[in-house]
Protein backbone atom coordinates (compact mmCIF):
# COMPACT_ATOMS: atom_id res chain seq x y z
CA UNK A 1 0.00 0.00 0.00
CA UNK A 2 1.27 3.45 -0.93
CA UNK A 3 2.28 5.80 1.87
CA UNK A 4 1.56 8.86 -0.28
CA UNK A 5 -1.63 10.25 -1.74
CA UNK A 6 -1.05 11.15 -5.40
CA UNK A 7 -3.40 13.38 -7.40
CA UNK A 8 -3.22 14.31 -11.07
CA UNK A 9 -4.83 17.61 -12.03
CA UNK A 10 -5.34 19.17 -15.46
CA UNK A 11 -7.27 21.75 -17.44
CA UNK A 12 -8.81 20.99 -20.80
CA UNK A 13 -11.08 22.09 -23.61
CA UNK A 14 -12.23 19.92 -26.52
CA UNK A 15 -9.80 17.06 -25.94
CA UNK A 16 -12.01 14.10 -26.86
CA UNK A 17 -9.31 12.74 -29.19
CA UNK A 18 -6.80 12.53 -26.35
CA UNK A 19 -8.99 11.88 -23.30
CA UNK A 20 -8.88 8.08 -23.18
CA UNK A 21 -5.16 7.79 -23.84
CA UNK A 22 -4.42 10.48 -21.25
CA UNK A 23 -6.63 8.98 -18.54
CA UNK A 24 -5.18 5.51 -19.02
CA UNK A 25 -1.74 7.03 -18.47
CA UNK A 26 -2.78 8.99 -15.39
CA UNK A 27 -4.97 6.42 -13.60
CA UNK A 28 -2.04 5.21 -11.50
CA UNK A 29 -2.86 8.21 -9.29
CA UNK A 30 -5.34 8.03 -6.41
CA UNK A 31 -7.42 10.81 -7.96
CA UNK A 32 -7.58 12.31 -11.45
CA UNK A 33 -9.08 15.80 -11.41
CA UNK A 34 -9.95 17.84 -14.49
CA UNK A 35 -11.17 21.41 -14.85
CA UNK A 36 -12.94 21.74 -18.19
CA UNK A 37 -12.97 25.31 -19.48
CA UNK A 38 -15.83 25.03 -21.96
CA UNK A 39 -15.66 21.94 -24.14
CA UNK A 40 -18.25 21.70 -26.90
CA UNK A 41 -17.41 18.07 -27.74
CA UNK A 42 -17.82 15.01 -25.49
CA UNK A 43 -14.59 15.44 -23.52
CA UNK A 44 -16.43 15.82 -20.21
CA UNK A 45 -18.57 12.75 -20.73
CA UNK A 46 -15.60 10.60 -21.74
CA UNK A 47 -13.51 11.61 -18.75
CA UNK A 48 -16.36 11.11 -16.29
CA UNK A 49 -17.12 7.66 -17.70
CA UNK A 50 -13.49 6.68 -17.16
CA UNK A 51 -13.47 7.76 -13.53
CA UNK A 52 -12.04 11.27 -13.57
CA UNK A 53 -13.52 13.95 -11.33
CA UNK A 54 -14.52 16.66 -13.79
CA UNK A 55 -15.48 20.23 -12.93
CA UNK A 56 -16.59 22.90 -15.37
CA UNK A 57 -15.75 26.58 -15.35
CA UNK A 58 -15.89 28.93 -18.33
CA UNK A 59 -13.80 32.09 -18.43
CA UNK A 60 -14.94 35.32 -20.15
CA UNK A 61 -11.26 36.28 -20.41
CA UNK A 62 -9.32 33.05 -20.32
CA UNK A 63 -5.76 32.96 -19.09
CA UNK A 64 -3.75 29.87 -18.26
CA UNK A 65 -2.53 30.86 -14.80
CA UNK A 66 -6.08 31.46 -13.54
CA UNK A 67 -7.28 28.11 -14.88
CA UNK A 68 -4.26 26.24 -13.51
CA UNK A 69 -4.70 27.77 -10.07
CA UNK A 70 -8.41 26.96 -10.08
CA UNK A 71 -7.63 23.36 -11.00
CA UNK A 72 -5.02 23.15 -8.24
CA UNK A 73 -7.61 24.44 -5.77
CA UNK A 74 -9.68 21.34 -6.60
CA UNK A 75 -6.92 19.04 -5.35
CA UNK A 76 -7.62 17.85 -1.77
CA UNK A 77 -5.48 19.47 0.90
CA UNK A 78 -4.34 16.07 2.16
CA UNK A 79 -2.72 15.26 -1.16
CA UNK A 80 1.01 14.55 -0.77
CA UNK A 81 2.07 14.66 -4.43
CA UNK A 82 0.37 16.86 -7.03
CA UNK A 83 0.94 16.02 -10.69
CA UNK A 84 -0.02 18.63 -13.28
CA UNK A 85 -0.29 17.46 -16.89
CA UNK A 86 -2.14 18.37 -20.07
CA UNK A 87 -4.61 16.07 -21.81
CA UNK A 88 -2.34 15.72 -24.84
CA UNK A 89 0.48 14.26 -22.72
CA UNK A 90 1.14 10.76 -21.41
CA UNK A 91 3.51 9.37 -18.77
CA UNK A 92 5.55 6.24 -19.27
CA UNK A 93 4.08 3.24 -17.51
CA UNK A 94 4.92 2.81 -13.83
CA UNK A 95 5.54 6.50 -13.28
CA UNK A 96 3.85 6.60 -9.88
CA UNK A 97 6.08 3.96 -8.34
CA UNK A 98 9.16 5.74 -9.68
CA UNK A 99 7.97 9.07 -8.26
CA UNK A 100 7.30 7.58 -4.83
CA UNK A 101 10.74 5.98 -4.66
CA UNK A 102 12.45 9.38 -4.66
CA UNK A 103 9.80 11.32 -2.75
CA UNK A 104 10.10 12.21 0.93
CA UNK A 105 9.15 15.07 3.22
CA UNK A 106 12.19 17.09 2.14
CA UNK A 107 11.27 17.08 -1.57
CA UNK A 108 9.20 20.00 -2.87
CA UNK A 109 9.08 19.22 -6.59
CA UNK A 110 10.42 16.84 -9.23
CA UNK A 111 12.10 17.61 -12.54
CA UNK A 112 11.60 15.12 -15.37
CA UNK A 113 11.81 14.88 -19.14
CA UNK A 114 9.13 15.80 -21.66
CA UNK A 115 9.38 14.65 -25.27
CA UNK A 116 7.66 17.61 -26.92
CA UNK A 117 7.44 16.02 -30.34
CA UNK A 118 8.41 12.89 -32.24
CA UNK A 119 9.98 13.32 -35.68
CA UNK A 120 8.77 11.63 -38.84
CA UNK A 121 11.59 9.10 -38.55
CA UNK A 122 10.41 8.11 -35.07
CA UNK A 123 13.25 9.86 -33.25
CA UNK A 124 12.72 12.24 -30.36
CA UNK A 125 12.43 15.86 -31.45
CA UNK A 126 12.48 18.67 -28.90
CA UNK A 127 13.26 17.27 -25.45
CA UNK A 128 13.67 19.20 -22.22
CA UNK A 129 12.93 19.01 -18.50
CA UNK A 130 9.89 20.35 -16.66
CA UNK A 131 8.93 20.46 -12.96
CA UNK A 132 5.17 20.02 -12.60
CA UNK A 133 5.14 17.35 -9.89
CA UNK A 134 5.03 19.15 -6.56
CA UNK A 135 3.83 19.38 -2.99
CA UNK A 136 0.28 20.54 -2.37
CA UNK A 137 1.17 23.64 -0.35
CA UNK A 138 3.18 26.77 -1.27
CA UNK A 139 2.83 26.63 -5.04
CA UNK A 140 0.92 28.81 -7.49
CA UNK A 141 0.84 29.32 -11.24
CA UNK A 142 1.92 32.64 -12.75
CA UNK A 143 1.91 34.18 -16.28
CA UNK A 144 -1.16 34.49 -18.48
CA UNK A 145 0.41 32.05 -20.95
CA UNK A 146 3.50 29.83 -20.92
CA UNK A 147 2.65 29.67 -17.24
CA UNK A 148 5.14 28.46 -14.69
CA UNK A 149 4.80 26.98 -11.23
CA UNK A 150 6.13 29.40 -8.62
CA UNK A 151 7.19 28.30 -5.15
CA UNK A 152 5.86 30.65 -2.46
CA UNK A 153 7.35 29.05 0.64
CA UNK A 154 10.02 30.64 2.81
CA UNK A 155 12.38 27.66 2.93
CA UNK A 156 14.61 26.42 0.12
CA UNK A 157 12.67 24.68 -2.64
CA UNK A 158 14.26 21.26 -3.02
CA UNK A 159 13.85 20.02 -6.60
CA UNK A 160 14.93 16.47 -7.43
CA UNK A 161 15.60 15.30 -10.99
CA UNK A 162 14.00 11.98 -11.92
CA UNK A 163 15.30 10.54 -15.20
CA UNK A 164 13.19 7.37 -15.12
CA UNK A 165 9.92 9.31 -15.58
CA UNK A 166 9.03 11.12 -18.79
CA UNK A 167 6.06 12.57 -20.61
CA UNK A 168 5.34 12.27 -24.31
CA UNK A 169 3.46 15.17 -25.87
CA UNK A 170 0.98 14.52 -28.70
CA UNK A 171 0.29 18.00 -30.02
CA UNK A 172 -2.75 18.55 -32.23
CA UNK A 173 -1.33 20.89 -34.87
CA UNK A 174 -4.81 21.64 -36.18
CA UNK A 175 -5.97 23.10 -32.88
CA UNK A 176 -6.23 26.87 -32.91
CA UNK A 177 -3.74 28.83 -30.87
CA UNK A 178 -4.92 32.19 -32.11
CA UNK A 179 -5.27 33.52 -28.56
CA UNK A 180 -1.62 33.02 -27.72
CA UNK A 181 -0.33 36.29 -29.17
CA UNK A 182 -2.89 38.41 -27.29
CA UNK A 183 -2.10 36.58 -24.05
CA UNK A 184 1.62 37.11 -24.58
CA UNK A 185 1.04 40.81 -25.21
CA UNK A 186 -1.05 40.94 -22.03
CA UNK A 187 1.63 39.14 -20.04
CA UNK A 188 4.34 41.51 -21.29
CA UNK A 189 2.13 44.48 -20.39
CA UNK A 190 1.52 43.10 -16.88
CA UNK A 191 5.19 42.26 -16.40
CA UNK A 192 7.11 44.90 -18.38
CA UNK A 193 10.33 44.16 -16.51
CA UNK A 194 10.14 40.38 -16.90
CA UNK A 195 12.75 39.22 -19.42
CA UNK A 196 11.06 35.86 -19.93
CA UNK A 197 7.79 37.48 -20.98
CA UNK A 198 9.59 39.74 -23.43
CA UNK A 199 11.50 36.83 -24.96
CA UNK A 200 8.32 34.82 -25.51
CA UNK A 201 6.51 37.78 -27.05
CA UNK A 202 9.36 38.47 -29.46
CA UNK A 203 9.46 34.83 -30.49
CA UNK A 204 5.69 34.84 -31.13
CA UNK A 205 6.00 37.93 -33.35
CA UNK A 206 8.62 36.02 -35.31
CA UNK A 207 6.24 33.05 -35.67
CA UNK A 208 3.61 35.42 -37.07
CA UNK A 209 6.23 36.91 -39.44
CA UNK A 210 5.83 40.31 -37.79
CA UNK A 211 9.54 40.77 -38.29
CA UNK A 212 10.10 44.41 -37.32
CA UNK A 213 8.13 43.93 -34.10
CA UNK A 214 9.97 40.73 -33.36
CA UNK A 215 13.38 42.34 -33.80
CA UNK A 216 12.39 45.32 -31.65
CA UNK A 217 11.05 43.20 -28.78
CA UNK A 218 13.86 40.64 -28.88
CA UNK A 219 16.48 43.40 -28.82
CA UNK A 220 14.65 44.91 -25.86
CA UNK A 221 14.86 41.53 -24.14
CA UNK A 222 18.63 41.59 -24.53
CA UNK A 223 18.91 45.00 -22.82
CA UNK A 224 16.76 44.16 -19.79
CA UNK A 225 18.36 44.09 -16.37
CA UNK A 226 17.10 40.58 -15.56
CA UNK A 227 17.99 39.17 -18.97
CA UNK A 228 20.82 37.08 -17.57
CA UNK A 229 20.13 33.51 -18.72
CA UNK A 230 22.68 32.76 -21.48
CA UNK A 231 20.53 30.09 -23.15
CA UNK A 232 17.55 32.43 -23.46
CA UNK A 233 19.68 35.37 -24.58
CA UNK A 234 21.37 33.19 -27.20
CA UNK A 235 17.94 32.06 -28.44
CA UNK A 236 16.75 35.68 -28.77
CA UNK A 237 19.85 36.40 -30.86
CA UNK A 238 19.07 33.39 -33.09
CA UNK A 239 15.50 34.60 -33.56
CA UNK A 240 16.70 38.09 -34.45
CA UNK A 241 18.99 36.48 -37.02
CA UNK A 242 16.05 34.51 -38.45
CA UNK A 243 14.08 37.72 -38.84
CA UNK A 244 16.95 39.51 -40.56
CA UNK A 245 17.46 36.55 -42.89
CA UNK A 246 13.79 36.65 -43.90
CA UNK A 247 14.23 40.35 -44.63
CA UNK A 248 17.23 39.58 -46.82
CA UNK A 249 19.65 41.30 -44.43
CA UNK A 250 22.24 38.54 -44.47
CA UNK A 251 25.08 40.50 -42.85
CA UNK A 252 22.86 41.42 -39.90
CA UNK A 253 21.67 37.82 -39.60
CA UNK A 254 25.25 36.56 -39.61
CA UNK A 255 26.26 39.14 -36.99
CA UNK A 256 23.55 38.05 -34.53
CA UNK A 257 24.42 34.41 -35.00
CA UNK A 258 27.99 35.20 -34.03
CA UNK A 259 26.61 37.07 -31.02
CA UNK A 260 24.59 33.95 -30.14
CA UNK A 261 27.67 31.74 -30.36
CA UNK A 262 29.54 34.13 -28.12
CA UNK A 263 26.70 34.15 -25.59
CA UNK A 264 26.37 30.35 -25.38
CA UNK A 265 29.35 28.72 -27.10
CA UNK A 266 28.51 25.25 -25.80
CA UNK A 267 25.13 25.17 -27.58
CA UNK A 268 25.02 23.64 -31.06
CA UNK A 269 22.02 25.57 -32.27
CA UNK A 270 23.63 28.82 -33.45
CA UNK A 271 26.47 26.98 -35.21
CA UNK A 272 23.95 24.92 -37.18
CA UNK A 273 21.79 27.94 -37.99
CA UNK A 274 24.86 29.82 -39.20
CA UNK A 275 25.95 26.80 -41.24
CA UNK A 276 22.55 26.80 -42.95
CA UNK A 277 22.97 30.50 -43.72
CA UNK A 278 26.44 29.92 -45.18
CA UNK A 279 25.08 27.01 -47.22
CA UNK A 280 22.51 29.30 -48.82
CA UNK A 281 25.33 31.76 -49.56
CA UNK A 282 27.31 28.87 -51.11
CA UNK A 283 30.15 29.32 -48.61
CA UNK A 284 30.81 25.59 -48.39
CA UNK A 285 34.10 25.91 -46.52
CA UNK A 286 32.20 27.85 -43.87
CA UNK A 287 29.60 25.09 -43.69
CA UNK A 288 32.25 22.43 -43.04
CA UNK A 289 34.04 24.58 -40.48
CA UNK A 290 30.90 25.41 -38.47
CA UNK A 291 29.43 21.94 -38.47
CA UNK A 292 32.69 20.36 -37.38
CA UNK A 293 32.68 22.71 -34.38
CA UNK A 294 29.04 21.89 -33.65
CA UNK A 295 29.62 18.14 -33.76
CA UNK A 296 32.29 18.45 -31.08
CA UNK A 297 29.53 19.64 -28.73
CA UNK A 298 28.15 16.33 -27.53
CA UNK A 299 26.20 17.39 -24.42
CA UNK A 300 22.65 18.37 -25.33
CA UNK A 301 21.03 21.05 -23.21
CA UNK A 302 18.15 19.99 -20.98
CA UNK A 303 16.43 23.36 -21.46
CA UNK A 304 13.42 23.89 -23.72
CA UNK A 305 15.57 26.14 -25.92
CA UNK A 306 17.40 23.26 -27.62
CA UNK A 307 16.33 22.52 -31.19
CA UNK A 308 15.93 19.04 -32.62
CA UNK A 309 17.51 19.75 -35.99
CA UNK A 310 20.80 20.66 -34.33
CA UNK A 311 20.97 17.11 -32.94
CA UNK A 312 19.71 15.17 -35.93
CA UNK A 313 21.04 14.27 -39.35
CA UNK A 314 20.88 17.81 -40.79
CA UNK A 315 24.55 18.31 -39.89
CA UNK A 316 25.64 15.30 -41.94
CA UNK A 317 23.28 16.23 -44.77
CA UNK A 318 24.84 19.69 -45.04
CA UNK A 319 28.35 18.27 -44.71
CA UNK A 320 27.74 15.82 -47.51
CA UNK A 321 26.51 18.53 -49.87
CA UNK A 322 29.28 20.94 -48.89
CA UNK A 323 31.98 18.31 -49.43
CA UNK A 324 30.43 17.45 -52.79
CA UNK A 325 30.70 21.01 -54.04
CA UNK A 326 34.22 21.28 -52.63
CA UNK A 327 35.22 18.21 -54.63
CA UNK A 328 35.85 16.00 -51.59
CA UNK A 329 33.65 13.15 -52.76
CA UNK A 330 34.97 10.59 -50.27
CA UNK A 331 33.85 12.74 -47.33
CA UNK A 332 30.60 13.49 -49.13
CA UNK A 333 29.97 9.75 -49.38
CA UNK A 334 30.79 9.12 -45.71
CA UNK A 335 28.27 11.75 -44.59
CA UNK A 336 25.48 10.76 -46.96
CA UNK A 337 25.84 7.18 -45.70
CA UNK A 338 25.29 8.48 -42.14
CA UNK A 339 22.09 10.13 -43.36
CA UNK A 340 20.93 6.98 -45.11
CA UNK A 341 21.57 4.89 -42.03
CA UNK A 342 18.93 7.02 -40.29
CA UNK A 343 16.57 7.35 -43.26
CA UNK A 344 17.31 4.54 -45.73
CA UNK A 345 14.28 5.31 -47.92
CA UNK A 346 14.83 9.06 -48.22
CA UNK A 347 14.69 9.67 -51.99
CA UNK A 348 16.81 12.82 -51.90
CA UNK A 349 19.54 11.10 -49.90
CA UNK A 350 19.49 8.15 -52.32
CA UNK A 351 19.76 10.47 -55.30
CA UNK A 352 22.59 12.42 -53.67
CA UNK A 353 24.51 9.21 -53.07
CA UNK A 354 24.05 8.27 -56.73
CA UNK A 355 25.49 11.63 -57.81
CA UNK A 356 28.45 11.24 -55.43
CA UNK A 357 29.22 7.70 -56.64
CA UNK A 358 29.21 8.91 -60.22
CA UNK A 359 31.98 11.31 -59.29
CA UNK A 360 34.22 8.76 -57.61
CA UNK A 361 33.73 5.67 -59.82
CA UNK A 362 36.74 4.70 -61.97
CA UNK A 363 36.79 6.35 -65.37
Amino acid sequence: MSKYKVCVYAICKNESKNAIRWYNSMKEADEVIVLDTGSTDDTVEILKSLGAKVYIKEYPNFRFDDARNDSLDLVPLDCDICVCTDIDECFNSGWREKVEKVWDSNVHRLSYKIIWNVLDNGKEGLVYYISKIHKRENFKWIHAIHEILEYTGSEYCNTVTLDSVYLTHYQDKNKSRASYLKLLELDAMERPNDARSMHYLGREYMYYNMLDKAILVLKKHLTMENSNWPAERAASMRYIAMCYERQGKIDEARKYLFYSIGEAPKFREAYIQLAKLEYIQKNFNGVVYLINIALKITQKSTEYLNEAEAWGILSYDLLSIAFYYLGNYEQALINIDICLKEEPLNSRFLNNKKLILEKIKPK
